[in-house]
């Protein structure tokens, strides 16, 4: 009899341990398509099953190896509100940047064609570079991350932003849906959204940018987007050349010189960072400040990737030489 008992005793404890998990999983873990398996356990003369769950990856921020740095990352300026979550912080340059992996992900499904690079585009600066798709085309994550931000913003239209673990974002812009929400870990060639022509698009394509800590740098200065998909070096050094858009020009390659030590990077500034640069007033017009400097027009026109019958904006910077 005391025997009895005491079994009825234990499976009730057991049996009680066993909801707890059951309500704990289920508290901690979103629901959707998580259910792995049930394990089957024993208990006196009853059977129980144990439902096992994959890992909730909405709610995990440390995404390798518990690394307290990339947890930092992922908690430092997270806002999901606002584009520039860096707004009101300028990065100092250089900046030593550093990859895990050797390669990326094409984030079209097909072949990559660029048809605007970062640079200076009729007066204004192209922060990212454009890849050519059809609206519609699956969109792609190049690195993994977590999505910062999955909202309509400005000129890029439907956007997504996703942060990585080495403090780089990724913005993916002209979307026409998103298939993606805010803080959902992403894996590398992850589909994100799909391509469109959201916001201030000429035709369906992908802009995508590239920034640390709110500033903008040069894609292909870190990418190289062909069939290879290489990460140009796993440590990098950026300077301020190849995070300034009004030193390249949008439609054409810049010559790509990887810096991957500071005394390098030091050493590699250019005449580029010596361009002078015009800003334009009042009454200003492409043939005064040409006659003024002792340029042609068409040289100014060339530079600055302007038609000779461009308007002219007030504040507009008109790179010189």
């Amino acid at each position: 009899m005391l025997l009895t008992k005491g079994k009825s005793v234990i499976f009730t404890v057991l049996s009680l341990l066993f909801f707890s998990l059951v309500y704990t999983q289920e508290s901690e873990l979103y629901t959707e398509n998580t259910l792995l398996y049930h394990k089957e356990i024993q208990l006196s003369d009853q059977t129980l099953y144990l439902p096992i769950y994959k890992e909730n990856l909405r709610n995990t921020v440390d995404i390798n190896n518990n690394n307290k740095e990339e947890l930092s990352i992922y908690n430092t300026k997270w806002n999901t509100s606002v584009f520039n979550a860096y707004w009101n912080k300028k990065p100092s340059f250089p900046i030593d940047l550093h990859f895990d992996e050797k390669t990326f992900s094409s984030p079209v499904t097909h072949k990559m064609v660029i048809t605007s690079r970062y640079g200076w585009r009729n007066g204004r600066p192209h922060q990212g570079i454009d890849v050519d798709l059809q609206t519609g085309d699956l969109v792609k994550t190049i690195l993994a991350g977590k999505v910062r931000y999955a909202h309509r913003h400005g000129g890029h239209g439907k956007t997504i932003i996703v942060r990585h673990n080495n403090g780089l974002e990724t913005v993916y812009a002209h979307l026409s849906e998103y298939l993606v929400e805010e803080n959902q870990i992403v894996e590398k060639g992850q589909v994100i959204g799909k391509g469109g022509i959201s916001g201030n698009a000429r035709g369906s394509h992908l802009h995508l940018e590239i920034r640390y800590q709110g500033k903008s740098i040069h894609p292909e200065y870190l990418f190289e987007f062909d069939e290879t998909t290489k990460i140009r070096a796993q440590d990098i050094v950026i300077t301020e050349e190849w995070g300034t858009p009004r030193l390249h020009k949008s439609n054409k390659k810049s010559n790509i010189r990887v810096a991957k030590a500071y005394k390098v990077a030091t050493a590699a500034n250019t005449s580029n960072s010596d361009k002078k640069i015009y800003i334009v007033k009042k009454g200003d017009t492409l043939y005064r400040i040409a006659n003024e400097y002792q340029l042609k027009v068409s040289e100014i026109c060339e530079i600055n990737s302007l038609a000779d019958n461009a308007i002219l904006n007030i504040g507009q910077e008109i790179i010189l030489h």
